[in-house]
């Protein structure tokens, strides 16, 4: 059986550059990591500037090609600003992959609108600014490119307890990758989504609000992903295998939507 550290060991992506928002922890982190294996320049977009700059010194200091730009996806000022940084340092991006997200929880009947709006500004609005700013990169580059999404397997099963706005934005991020994939094709540039079961994360477990309850505290019969679980989607989306595959969605969830 092949290995996901096998398979990122291949350079599939050399030559190419990525742009990974949230890539300084969690699965961003894991992201990072395997498209650095993969052979890819890869840029942490990160709005914790100390964590993207210290992930990126320690990538380096492994022998990857890993930098890092602050970048706040709450902030259409920052998203200009940090794509432009990053165009201006190492060209257009080839490869995008909208990983960044908060997932804090409400429970429906106490959910207030300045939850809900924060919420779907960075999930969706800020992906939609940065896929906006890459795609026009994309475009006038005339290389084509790949746009990956970080979606959630909640919008197909409720899991968790208070998570109807967070539910609520990946359903709006995978009704963006759709028309992406329709809008972009004639560029040659694909957009697919993943939807990730279980993971825990940083920001999984620091997440604000009440106590974690619902079906998705069950594990699935492969037992709960790992961020290179999510990673070896993406990778796979981003490989020259894909050139051909878009508007697609792909779960990751251990087996847990057959439980």
């Amino acid at each position: 059986m092949v290995s996901n550290t096998e398979i990122a060991c291949q350079p599939v992506l050399a030559g190419r550059l990525a742009l990974v928002t949230g890539g300084a922890n969690g699965i961003g982190a894991g992201i990072v990591e395997m498209l650095a294996e993969a052979g890819a320049r890869v840029v942490i977009a990160d709005r914790d500037s100390a964590s993207g700059n210290l992930r990126s010194a320690e990538m380096t200091a492994a022998g990857y090609q890993v930098s890092a730009v602050t970048l706040d996806l709450a902030s259409e000022e920052s998203i200009v600003a940090g794509v432009a940084e990053t165009i201006s340092a190492y060209g257009a991006p080839w490869l995008l992959v909208n990983n960044a997200g908060i997932q804090d929880r409400e429970r429906l009947l106490e959910e207030t609108a300045a939850g809900w709006d924060r919420m779907h500004s960075i999930n969706v609005r800020g992906a939609f600014l940065i896929s906006r700013e890459v795609a026009r990169a994309m475009v006038a580059a005339k290389q084509g490119g790949r746009i990956v999404n970080i979606a959630s397997l909640g919008v197909w099963y409720p899991m968790v307890v208070g998570l109807a706005a967070y539910a609520s934005s990946k359903g709006a991020l995978l009704a963006l990758t759709q028309n992406v994939a329709f809008e972009l094709a004639e560029h040659a540039i694909t957009a697919n989504a993943i939807l990730p079961g279980g993971v825990m994360t940083p920001g999984a477990l620091g997440a604000k609000g009440p106590a974690i309850e619902g079906p998705g505290l069950r594990r699935g019969p492969l037992g709960l992903c790992e961020p290179r679980d999510i990673a070896a989607a993406v990778l796979f989306f981003a490989s020259p295998a894909a050139g051909r595959v878009t508007n697609q969605v792909l779960a990751v969830d251990g087996g847990y939507s057959l439980t």
